[in-house]
């Protein structure tokens, strides 16, 4: 079932996100909508609080960058080729490798785009959809994904990490959004 996406705006995104236990009430059932929402929506990653859901969980397809990459960029990130998967209880370990700037954007926050900086290596404690736990390394483009996804359940949204300057001069959008004044492809819910 497709899901709506929640809007900038929302408590639901500043709201810093619980760990789950196995017998979370049909979490197979919701792992399969996010997955139908994400592909749906054209994103290559969706967090939980995104569906209205305040839990520490996410995915992740950073395949379908490569997959979709221009000939000028093939060969450019050391993931290729990506990777799909279930983040459950995630807790970053440790921040490595120099900081770059790629161009994000979030389902939430739809037409804009910014140049964000985050690492390019970032290691996690999760556990998958089976709930088996794993301590593992991500670089590349899908660690940015990783951590944009991660940044939701922390509460925390790209935009945060843009100068004053720049959040002021995206207020009027930012504030459009909020209020429902936007025309996107795929379902949303904006805040009462």
């Amino acid at each position: 079932m497709i899901l709506p996406i929640v809007a900038y705006g929302d408590p639901i995104l500043r709201t810093v996100a619980k760990d789950i236990t196995p017998d979370y009430p049909n979490l197979s059932k919701l792992i399969e909508d996010m997955w139908e929402t994400m592909y749906y929506s054209s994103g290559v990653g969706l967090a939980a609080p995104q569906i209205n859901r305040d839990i520490r969980l996410f995915i992740v397809d950073s395949s379908q960058i490569f997959t979709n990459q221009d000939e000028e960029d093939k060969g450019k990130y050391p993931d290729d080729p990506g990777t799909k998967q279930v983040f459950i209880n995630a807790h970053v370990i440790k921040l490595n490798g120099e900081e770059w700037a790629y161009n994000e954007g979030c389902l939430s926050i739809p037409k804009i785009r910014e140049d964000v900086y985050r690492h390019s290596e970032v290691t996690l404690e999760y556990v998958d959809e089976l709930f088996e736990p794993h301590t593992a390394t991500f670089n590349g483009i899908t660690a940015r994904i990783i951590l944009h996804e991660y940044d939701h359940i922390e509460g925390k949204l790209f935009i945060d990490y843009l100068k004053p300057l720049k959040r002021k001069l995206l207020k009027g959008k930012l504030d459009d959004i909020s209020r429902g004044k936007i025309k996107v492809d795929y379902k949303m819910s904006f805040p009462k």
